[in-house]
């Protein structure tokens, strides 16, 4: 293992996030100076001295690894990449801190939250906080959404062939896809389509009436499907069908294959269309959304947040935007569907689990995931009683190999271990079933908002620390995979070979 390389390396993650501050600094210094707002002078202190710790430690990290050889290795890879998304959070809290509206732990728990693009908050009192904080918030989740790591590559070109161990190491599904030969290329051209719909949807939602900060902010948190809001209510408290169906669009396409968006780009608009994955996913939220939304029409009023039945029209309106919200681990908010019937809330547990397109911002097992294990049990099923057949599995025409499945195995092996665990983990600590269940599910498919304590209307400052902790940790482990981060709790992974 080549610690030196991993220190220099982290060194450079380190001035990187503290550099990513510099919009939050623009933010305060206007809303202090042009509205006067005297909260904004504590922040823009804090983001200031943030600023200048990350340059000493990344300097320090730097100065250790200056002499140390160029090759990266798979190892190395592994090891880079989860310790930056760790060390990133860490960074990350530091405004939080010195602004004096989080303490460590806290801090740390948002930080990873926004990085991971997960979601869950321990603010109870969102819009009593600085503006340029509540930026910072959705700023992390939009440098997650795509990937520190990937940021980073397209940024350095150097990396060379260490980048493509890198950028393989954080992609997100099964089997990730370049788009051109040379990996800096590729990151480069997913940051062009980011920036792209970012600056479309921060457009469409001013043209729908939000200001530039709103529209800004909640477009930073849609794109990276992290469900960061400056609101307490959420995406509720606009109160606005159009913000909703701009807002439900730009989810559904972040839960898009970036590669699918890049190829459409090329004006092969039929290119969704042909791909199973894609086809299985909006299936999947056109089946979920005609569900819930029957169910919470023809439902008894007393099971429900109405006293009466949902008309059509609101019954489709909340349905799909919980459904698509939910389904991409967004986890923005339109009604306290915790308070919904039954069944409804148990479908959207249920959706909270997949997740959406491989190669996007999304977290959850992935729909191209669930399809290679629906089509492997099929075969196991056949060759009960036909041992002789011989099937190949194959997902949009491609045959997947003996590596790729036994992959998925692990993953989903790996994924029940970690969901039964934490579950137990979380209940020891004296929360509700409910509560406990789904908070590990919201944070390890970095979806956000969960059911009970943790639901809608719910955050998750009542959590022990250690509790905060440890879903932290889960944040993280879904945001990777579970591979990348698993490796590092193996003790031969870290011996020199």
């Amino acid at each position: 293992m080549n610690y030196r390389l991993i220190s220099r390396y982290l060194g450079f993650f380190v001035f990187a996030v503290g550099t990513l501050m510099l919009p939050s600094v623009l933010w305060a210094l206007y809303f202090f100076y042009a509205e006067g707002d005297s909260a904004e002078s504590g922040a823009l202190v804090a983001f200031l001295w943030s600023m200048g710790v990350a340059a000493i430690v990344g300097a320090v990290l730097v100065l250790i690894g200056r002499s140390a050889p160029d090759r990266m290795f798979q190892r190395e890879a592994l090891s880079l990449v989860s310790l930056s998304w760790i060390v990133a959070a860490a960074i990350g809290a530091l405004p939080f801190i010195f602004s004096g509206v989080l303490g460590p732990v806290d801090a740390y728990f948002e930080s990873m939250s926004g990085f991971t693009t997960t979601g869950s908050t321990v603010i109870t009192d969102i819009e009593a906080q600085p503006k340029s904080i509540l930026f910072w918030r959705s700023f992390t989740q939009w440098v997650g959404g795509m990937g520190i790591v990937v940021l980073f590559i397209a940024v350095l070109p150097y990396l060379g062939a260490g980048g493509k161990q890198l950028f393989r190491s954080e992609s997100p599904g099964p089997d990730p896809r370049g788009l051109s030969p040379q990996i800096k290329d590729t990151a480069s051209t997913l940051y062009k389509i980011y920036l792209g719909l970012t600056a479309l949807q921060t457009v469409a939602l001013m043209v729908a009436g939000l200001s530039f900060y709103d529209a800004l902010t909640h477009t930073l948190s849609t794109l990276s499907t992290g469900g960061f809001s400056t609101r307490q209510a959420s995406i509720a408290s606009f109160d606005s069908a159009a913000v909703e169906a701009i807002v439900l669009f730009f989810i559904l396409c972040s839960g898009t294959s970036f590669v699918l968006l890049f190829v459409m780009l090329r004006k092969e608009w039929k290119a969704p269309f042909r791909d199973m994955e894609w086809r299985v996913y909006i299936g999947i939220f056109l089946i979920a959304t005609g569900l819930v939304a029957a169910n919470l029409m023809l439902a008894d009023p007393g099971q429900g947040d109405a006293s009466e039945p949902y008309r059509f029209g609101d019954a489709l309106r909340y349905a799909s935007f919980q459904v698509g919200t939910l389904l991409t681990g967004t986890g923005f908010t339109t009604s306290d569907f915790n308070a919904w019937p039954a069944f409804s809330r148990m479908l959207l547990v249920g959706l909270m689990f997949v997740g959406a397109c491989a190669g996007s911002t999304t977290g959850g097992i992935k729909v191209v995931r669930l399809i290679m294990l629906v089509k492997m049990a099929y075969w196991r099923l056949e060759c009960t009683f036909r041992p002789k057949t011989i099937r190949a599995v194959r997902i949009g025409g491609q045959v997947v190999g003996d590596d790729v499945q036994k992959m998925v195995y692990a993953f989903l092996v790996l994924y029940i271990m970690w969901f039964a665990g934490g579950t137990l983990f979380m209940s020891a600590l004296g929360l509700p079933f409910e509560t406990a269940t789904t908070s590990v599910i919201a944070t390890l498919n970095n979806i956000g908002p969960g059911l009970g304590l943790v639901g809608a209307k719910g955050d998750y400052a009542h959590i022990p620390d250690v509790g905060k902790i440890f879903l932290s940790l889960c944040m993280v482990l879904g945001r990777l995979e579970l591979f990348s981060v698993c490796v590092l709790f193996v003790p031969s992974f870290w011996r020199h070979s």
